[in-house]
């Protein structure tokens, strides 16, 4: 059995030449420097110490066979250590990092040589002359040491020459200080990594399969890596973070010049939360797009060459795979896809990202609609197929848990299949029988947690109608979504615990919720439903307002009936409270179903 890994120590000088060579590749995964100015003093004062500072990780990519025949020797690529690596590089070599606003800072760190005690450099330590304000110049080749501190002695006052020269000498050997590397093995598969490197890792982060494929793009100076993870990058920067724009264009002025900063420049004016995709969600939607796979293991594999039927990697499989995932990528942040897209899915109700829990829906929802784009299928069928993909999606919580197997299944099965709208059906007949509409969704809706995914469909559903909020006039649902509308009760709470559903279970059904003016729910109090509805009969008749501004019994009903509220509610009290939530949940189901066939 060949070793998984092998541990060995390094000096700082040697590790540090090896990255200045490109021999350890520093991945840059979607992760400025944060590491706070008080962190790199306190390694500096470790190393100056001989404590130990813990491991780097690295991860050697295969050798690959190229065209002519040869091998070329893969990398070794930090997949652990990125923080520490960059605090060697600033303090030592006094290198400029990238902090998490993207702008270039230099940190400093000083030393008296007296007190052997580190610190930031401050203006007050910069005009003390005991101090060394910048410790990176001792690592500067060819340094004049001996001439330094006969300076400092002679500017301090300081007669004993050699013991400064010791503690200066001590400074400098910091550059010998050794650091452990451990090396994974290149046969190791993601999963292997990812478990050893939660094991080593004291401060328990979690490294996902993006974060490899990430760190697989940016290390690859042949195929254009750097550039596609920099558009990976910025484009979710700037959707998350669009007044970040200028500090970007500002700090990375190679990148800004490209035609790939050009296409992704639209975000930042673009203000839309409803799907505001990570690093992951775009990677897994660009690769599964074009290579109808759904492991990004299978990303990482293939960006570093593998035959899957041969087990052997190829330079010739790693160029397309590059060339591939650049296409999806593109076509990801392309414009006018990405818009398109958000304006299908608010075309189902889905108005806020408070009514979709699953990114995973929304990320296979863009598979589809680039998937039946690229297959030149109609604009008015590729609308209807992604809605309905959408909700039945939600309705089946079909990309729950992990996902990846059913995005490849599904994703294949459009891609090849005769007409697309054929997949969407079949999986309706097999999916949303009668007894999913007639059973399974009604007894779905019998739960108290108002984040339900059930209860969000019948929120789109009346969004989709343009539903008027309960007891309202002129205020639809819409609105109060969109503003600070309220989810109240429809027996109120207080009423029920007063007369025994003290059981927050009983009380909080989603069956007994509506979306309600806070003003009418304040008007309404603790009124048993039969007292408040008599008063809104009265207030039809009188034409004196109480609740809201209904003032016809029509409308008043045409409410009742947006709201699947049971018309046997003007007799309700709390004895019949059980019954009212059985009756709404079968209307509620109902409303869901004829939204759903009208997508």
């Amino acid at each position: 059995m060949k070793p998984r890994y092998e541990v060995n120590n390094s000096s700082i000088e040697s590790i540090l030449s090896w990255i200045r060579d490109g021999e350890i590749a520093i991945p840059e995964i979607q992760r400025p420097f944060v590491w706070d100015s008080s962190k790199v003093r306190d390694l500096m004062d470790s190393l100056y110490k001989g404590f130990p500072v813990g491991y780097i990780i690295t991860w050697r990519s295969p050798d690959t066979n190229l065209k002519d025949g040869t091998r070329s020797e893969g990398k070794k690529i930090l997949i652990d250590g990125q923080q520490r690596i960059t605090a060697l590089t600033a303090a030592l070599l006094g290198e400029h990092v990238v902090m998490s606003d993207y702008q270039k800072k230099r940190i400093r760190i000083a030393f008296h040589p007296i007190e052997e005690r580190f610190e930031v450099l401050n203006p007050a330590i910069e005009k003390d002359s005991l101090w060394i304000p910048d410790i990176s110049a001792f690592f500067a080749q060819k340094y004049p040491t001996f001439q330094f501190v006969m300076g400092y002695c002679k500017k301090n006052n300081i007669s004993d020459f050699d013991e400064v020269a010791n503690k200066i000498d001590r400074l400098m050997r910091i550059r010998y200080s050794n650091l452990g590397i451990i090396e994974l093995s290149h046969e190791l598969d993601i999963e292997t990594v990812t478990e050893i490197f939660i094991r080593i890792n004291s401060q328990g982060v979690v490294l996902s399969q993006a974060d490899f494929a990430m760190s697989k793009i940016a290390v690859n100076e042949t195929y254009n890596g750097i550039n596609i993870r920099k558009t990976i990058d910025y484009f979710c920067h700037l959707a998350k973070r669009p007044g970040d724009f200028q500090l970007i264009e500002q700090n990375d002025t190679d990148f800004s010049r490209t035609h790939y900063f050009s296409k992704l420049r639209w975000i930042k004016d673009y203000i839309e939360k409803l799907y505001v995709p990570d690093y992951s969600d775009l990677l897994r939607v660009a690769f599964t797009h074009k290579f109808l796979r759904g492991k990004l293991a299978d990303l990482v594999s293939l960006l570093s060459g593998r035959d899957f039927s041969t087990r052997e990697y190829k330079e010739v499989i790693a160029e397309d795979s590059f060339n591939k995932l650049e296409e999806g990528v593109l076509e990801f942040i392309n414009e006018t896809n990405f818009k398109r897209y958000i304006m299908i899915v608010k075309s189902t109700g889905i108005i806020h990202k408070k009514m979709i829990r699953s990114q995973n829906v929304l990320n296979f929802g863009y598979i589809l609609y680039l998937l039946l784009k690229e297959r030149g299928i109609n604009k008015g069928e590729t609308s209807k197929i992604v809605r309905r993909w959408l909700v039945l999606s939600i309705l089946t919580k079909r990309y729950s848990g992990s996902p990846e197997s059913m995005f490849e299944f599904d994703a294949r099965r459009f891609k090849n299949a005769q007409k697309p709208i054929d997949y969407l059906q079949h999986t309706e007949n097999g999916e949303l029988s009668a007894a999913f509409w007639e059973n399974i969704l009604i007894s779905r809706l019998n739960t108290p947690v108002t984040s339900s995914p059930y209860f969000n469909l019948y929120i789109m559903a009346q969004v989709k109608n343009n539903e008027k909020a309960f007891l309202s006039k002129e205020t639809e649902v819409r609105h109060l979504i969109e503003g600070r509308g309220d989810v109240h009760h429809i027996f109120p709470r207080k009423y029920l615990q007063r007369n025994g559903y003290a059981n927050k279970n009983q009380y909080n059904q989603i069956a007994n919720y509506a979306i309600i003016q806070q003003e009418i729910n304040i008007a309404i109090g603790d009124r048993a439903p039969e007292q408040y509805m008599e008063s809104l009969n009265e207030q039809c008749k009188t034409k004196i307002l109480k609740y809201g501004e209904i003032v016809e019994r029509d409308e008043l009903m045409k409410n009742l009936k947006g709201n699947s509220i049971p018309t046997s509610i003007f007799q309700m009290d709390a004895t019949r409270y059980e019954d009212f939530l059985e009756e709404r949940r079968k209307l509620m189901a109902e409303k869901i179903k004829y939204y759903y066939q009208s997508l």
